[in-house]
């Protein structure tokens, strides 16, 4: 049990937890990650008892993830995420301290779980910034006077292939197979397409 309150096991524990609980905000689930860190920062809680623990370096890497979240949720610039890295990076650095300030955790250690944790959150941001970035792939109000490609024969029924996407399709007039159309109108999830270079008609008025 010795083990458990040696300030470099509390201090992996402690962080773990705080990125698993991260981690379980940005991609909710079934609730497995909330429970792991939910357990892993009771084990810290207990560690932080027996332990020379420093609760301003606990509020500041508070304050750095709170920083990082508020950026990523505002859209915020660079000074924003590396205010909150280096608030990170000093809260993590000094969790655990003997004769005042001194860190108990091995300097090593700090140093490689800082850069990991600077590596986890770079990647998270990255990936929000992307997800907010994005455009949704079935935007319908971009369909209309777009160019598909008829995927089976198309007049009361049928289906058109468009934008990367398979859609159900009706035309006023028949449409073949594999020709090109464009979209007139949307009802819903039904195109209205017509043929973009029609056949001229057999039946005309001499």
């Amino acid at each position: 049990m010795d083990i458990l309150f040696n300030p470099n096991v509390a201090y992996l524990v402690l962080v773990i937890g705080f990125l698993i609980a991260i981690l379980a905000l940005v991609t909710p689930g079934t609730g497995i990650l909330e429970l792991v860190a939910f357990g892993l920062l009771f084990i810290a809680g207990w560690q932080m008892t027996r332990l020379s623990f420093n609760w301003v370096a606990l509020g500041l890497l508070l304050v750095g993830i709170g920083l990082f979240l508020v950026a990523v949720r505002m859209r915020n610039r660079w000074y924003g995420i590396a205010a909150s890295f280096l608030a990170i990076t000093l809260g993590s650095t000094f969790l655990f301290v003997e004769k005042g300030w001194k860190p108990a955790v091995d300097p090593i250690l700090a140093v490689v779980i800082n850069l990991l944790m600077v590596g986890f959150f770079w990647i998270v941001f990255r990936r929000g910034w992307e997800a907010i970035k994005s455009k949704p792939l079935n935007k319908l109000t971009s369909t209309v006077n777009s160019i598909g490609v008829t995927r089976t024969r198309v007049h009361k029924e049928g289906s058109v292939y468009l934008n990367g996407e398979l859609w159900s399709a009706c035309s006023k007039d028949p449409i073949a197979e594999n020709i090109k159309v464009k979209v007139i109108s949307r009802n819903g999830y039904i195109l209205e397409v017509k043929e973009i270079n029609p056949p001229p008609s057999k039946h005309k008025n001499s």
